[in-house]
């Protein structure tokens, strides 16, 4: 099992996970809707600093587990960018601020995702980012090596409990 997402300062947390590259490669699934939706959310990226970022969110489809979990979308601005190295986006909260960075760095053939998530001062939210982003990033994963995604919500579960865990 890998890592779970653990917490670096007071409301943010940060998680690493070694994928199967090339880079481009993943750069792709973190910026192109289609296939950020196979593992994250769908939505348009307005790839340029100031440009609009849509999330949309169908975890139910992510995995063959199902809780009706409906769609929830997010919205935000891109904050940084780096093409093929960096993408930072604010990311409104329930009207707070957020703010996700993704940081992608070449090990051989492989790619280090570091992701690193700053939210609201918010348990019940920390909670389910931390084991979200593993759960999210262990579909990634999958997609990557062409395997079948794990199942979405028992895993997530576990990497809540992993997550609170490590608190």
């Amino acid at each position: 099992m890998n890592a779970p997402a653990i917490l670096i300062k007071p409301s943010t947390v940060r998680l690493e996970r070694l994928l199967p590259g090339p880079v481009e490669r993943v750069w792709a699934y973190l910026t192109e809707s289609k296939k950020r939706a196979t593992w994250l959310a769908g939505g348009e990226f307005d790839l340029r600093v100031g440009g609009k970022i849509e999330l949309v969110f169908e975890n139910d489809k992510l995995s063959e587990e199902s809780r009706n979990f409906g769609t929830k979308h997010f919205e935000g601005r891109i904050t940084r960018l780096e093409p093929m190295r960096l993408l930072a986006h604010s990311w409104d909260w329930d009207g707070k601020d957020s703010e996700v960075v993704y940081e992608l760095a070449p090990k051989g053939k492989d790619v280090l995702l570091t992701i690193v998530h700053r939210l609201p001062e918010d348990f019940a939210a920390l909670r389910g980012v931390g084991g979200g982003w593993a759960t999210h990033v262990g579909i990634l994963e999958d997609v990557l090596k062409g395997a079948k995604p794990r199942p979405f919500w028992s895993t997530h579960d576990r990497e809540m409990k992993a997550f609170e865990a490590a608190l």
